[in-house]
């Protein structure tokens, strides 16, 4: 892997967009000519599959093979297919180099498909577009400037960034681009930053590539680039991993343990505008002695809601040793992978770390006085995109902050749509031991209900108050409807949160 002082230039890019789609260079192109197993393959860094698959040249294949692939291809057969690039243009503005009879990529370039059906590409550094870093210190010097492409970091945090219409929007820490290209499809301006100037310009050329419109495009770390300016949407993919030291710009942020992380949620409140939201992706430590949601809590600046999610737990081995893989540590001497492995266990024993957690941290700036701060553990398969869930996790907040017990016995709710109700017990007996309401879609949670509470969310279709399905309960299981309704609000309060009921009242709905 390495990576070529001088970027392409971004001035012919609509040219040499036209031709890579007429020749059906695009995430759909590349599945029909691929096949699913060697497509898949890709993700994993595993390349003979789709080298098998391009053998038979074709303008396709070609291209594959060049941009994809980063094998040399024959001047003479890019030559021979009219139309399947502006090759002499392509060269003279750097996207390829000549050497003898043979064509290079200087770049990766990778079809993206957008979440419309958009034809997008990536552009990044060689090596760097298909499975991520994979090694990047493969030679045994790690280039500390590389560019990645997409990586499932990437596209998870795209899928859970909310896509409303902004006036403007940050993306800070930009590496490729691929969070301002998909920013500049809802916002009218989009601020990109990072503290590696090559990233910048990586990002240039797939907003250029992509036919995206321009974004700025600043240098620096954290908010210093943007000063005291606010935004509508600030999100980030940052340098997260908690090591000792800062090797790799694209992953380390060269502050202790998870100081950068803090320090970016932390900061983010003040760029925020009323009712905007900053989205992270984070690493933080699980320290002995603490409460790690206490902890996450402490982060979130004042004037904020926040939704907090660990999708993963690792401990200090797992990660060292995932992170040493990544920079290609385990390639080299054996004695110097030790080295740097006692290192990272070293830094870990000092701070006190027991486990790294890895999840999203999503912010709303509301200004309430009680701000909504939920901090939970969610491990389990979800539905990408997310984006309208957070939108609408939020919304729920501001009804529930909004409507007391009285409030909610007087509203009016619906069961949401793909909730489904399972009875769990022992085959054959009269009555089920508990009932789970289960999420098909988001989240895709799940909860016990009691007898009530199944009740009382199988009858909501928005005709009839929470306080008059509650009465009608009472009857039924013969119960003091005093002191069924003093009981209930909190179970209502939960599956509206959550997710499972939403108000059916004019002005009330969430969605």
């Amino acid at each position: 892997m390495s990576t070529s002082t001088r970027l392409p230039s971004p001035d012919h890019a609509a040219e040499l967009r036209a031709a890579l789609l007429a020749a059906g260079f695009t995430a759909d192109g590349l599945l029909d000519l691929l096949g699913a197993p060697a497509y898949a393959a890709l993700a994993r860094s595993e390349t003979v599959p789709a080298l098998r698959a391009t053998r038979e040249d074709g303008p396709l294949a070609l291209l594959v093979r060049l941009f994809l692939l980063q094998r040399p291809v024959p001047y003479a057969a890019l030559a021979a297919e009219p139309g399947v690039l502006p090759l002499d243009q392509a060269l003279a503005d750097g996207w390829l180099s000549r050497e003898g009879d043979e064509v290079r990529a200087t770049v990766d370039v990778r079809p993206y498909g957008g979440p419309d059906g958009e034809d997008w590409f990536i552009v990044s550094d060689l090596g760097c577009a298909v499975g991520g870093a994979g090694g990047i210190n493969r030679g045994g010097d790690a280039d500390t400037s590389v560019v990645l492409g997409v990586g499932g970091a990437s596209t998870t945090l795209a899928g859970i960034t909310v896509r409303t219409p902004v006036g403007s929007a940050l993306d800070l820490g930009t590496g490729s681009g691929i969070q301002a290209l998909h920013a500049a499809q809802h916002a009218t301006r989009v601020t990109a930053t990072d503290v590696n100037p090559r990233a910048l310009g990586f990002t240039r050329l797939t907003l250029a590539l992509s036919g995206a419109p321009e974004a700025e495009l600043l240098t620096g770390s954290l908010f210093e680039p943007v000063g005291d300016a606010t935004y509508d949407l600030i999100v980030s993919n940052p340098p997260f991993v908690i090591s000792p030291g800062a090797r790799l710009t694209y992953r380390d942020g060269g502050m202790g343990g998870d100081d950068l992380c803090r320090t970016l949620v932390q900061q983010a409140g003040d760029h925020l505008n009323p009712g905007g939201y900053a989205q992270f992706l984070a690493n933080w430590q699980h320290v002995e002695g603490e409460d790690w949601k206490d902890r996450l809590r402490s982060w979130v600046p004042r004037g904020c809601d926040a939704w907090i999610v660990q999708r993963e737990v690792q401990d200090v081995t797992q990660y060292a040793e995932l992170w040493l893989r990544d920079a290609g540590d385990h390639r080299t001497d054996p004695a110097v992978y030790a080295e740097h492995y006692e290192a990272w266990l070293e830094e870990f024993e000092a701070r006190k770390t027991k486990a790294v957690g890895f999840g999203w941290i999503t912010l709303r700036r509301t200004d309430a006085e009680v701000p909504s701060i939920v901090v939970e553990e969610w491990p389990h398969p979800v539905e990408q995109p997310l984006g309208e869930t957070v939108r609408a996790h939020f919304a729920r907040q501001d009804f529930l902050r909004e409507h007391d017990d009285a409030a909610l016995l007087a509203g009016r709710f619906r069961l949401v749509e793909e909730v489904v109700q399972e009875q769990v017990g022992a085959p054959g007996a009269e009555d089920p031991e508990h009932v789970v309401l289960r999420q098909n879609r988001g989240m895709r949670r799940a909860t016990k209900v009691d007898t009530v509470g199944a009740g009382f969310a199988g009858v909501c279709d928005g005709s009839l108050t929470a306080g008059r399905i509650l009465d009608a309960i009472a009857q039924l299981v013969q119960e003091d409807p005093v002191l069924l309704r003093d009981r209930t609000p909190e179970a209502i309060r939960l599956l509206v949160e959550q997710g499972f009921l939403e108000p059916a009242a004019a002005g009330e709905s969430v969605m």
